[in-house]
């Protein structure tokens, strides 16, 4: 081999091993930053699982800004709820699912689901103003009907609008169904719990909790329930809270409140009627 010849070979193998050593060296470098990079993956991975964490803890504590599911009875709100109720239907005859007297010469079906929060909205907004002004004086009666549409499960709903239906039995499902839509818990979040009617029964002054329980496993109310949805479909009503208004004892017609809040238009029509 000539003294070219061996230099060149010479510098071939001096390139290939600095190919190899630069290849190397890549290698490492991009090992090392994949390396980094991992770590600073799991770093954050193990910050946003303490986030997660506190948010939850937080969420927790505050009741993720929703309503409370239930007023701990003989609390300052259980208390408060309790008296608006009772100041608001005190004196006012019940029977059954009725408020107001047997011989009002109007009667005002209202169509509920006790989970539903536009419910609620009318039941402390236009309600109270229509039950002083019309209920009270004897000029007109409401008829409270079950119809499902924003409680999610259907032994759920069945099991609070009975509840309510029990009271009734003891002339006091009026004080049940205003205690239960003041204390309303947040929609979808599975609130309704035994704890929970149980609960409100206690705020009921006057309700035999041995008896409510018991009847509470009545066939007739479950038979009730489905009944108010057959009527409800009868009509073509899909949500709540709907109503039908007219002469006690004649067929009554829809109605719609122009308001939730305000009973001016139900005031309107009740004078239409009693002429």
């Amino acid at each position: 081999m000539s003294p070219v010849e061996s230099d060149e070979e010479d510098l071939t193998r001096k390139q290939r091993r600095e190919q190899a050593r630069a290849e190397r060296k890549a290698m490492e470098e991009a090992e090392a930053a994949g390396a980094a990079r991992r770590t600073r993956l799991t770093q954050l991975g193990v910050v946003a699982a303490v986030v997660v964490v506190v948010v939850v803890v937080i969420l927790v504590a505050t009741g993720g800004g929703s309503k409370s599911a239930a007023p701990k009875v003989g609390s300052t709100t259980a208390n408060k709820a309790a008296q608006t109720v009772n100041a608001l239907v005190a004196g006012i005859p019940q029977k059954g699912n009725v408020l107001g007297s047997p011989t009002a010469p109007v009667t005002l079906q209202y169509f509920g689901d006790l989970e539903c929060p536009i419910c609620k909205d009318f039941t402390l907004g236009a309600l109270p103003t229509v039950i002083q002004k019309w209920v009270r004086p004897g000029k007109l009666k409401i008829e409270y009907r079950s119809l499902e549409t924003a409680t999610r499960e259907p032994e759920t709903f069945k099991l609070q609008q009975i509840a309510a239906l029990a009271a009734g039995n003891q002339s006091k499902m009026w004080n049940f169904i205003e205690l239960f839509y003041h204390e309303q818990g947040e929609e979808s979040s599975g609130y309704v719990t035994e704890k929970y009617l149980q609960g409100l029964a206690q705020q009921v002054p006057g309700l035999s909790l041995a008896s409510w329980t018991t009847d509470r496993n009545s066939a007739t109310f479950a038979n009730q329930v489905a009944s108010d949805a057959q009527a409800a479909n009868n009509a073509g009503f899909t949500g709540t809270p709907s109503f039908l208004l007219g002469k006690t004892g004649s067929t009554p017609s829809k109605f719609e409140f122009s308001s939730l809040t305000d009973a001016s238009s139900l005031n309107a029509a009740m004078e239409k009627l009693l002429g």
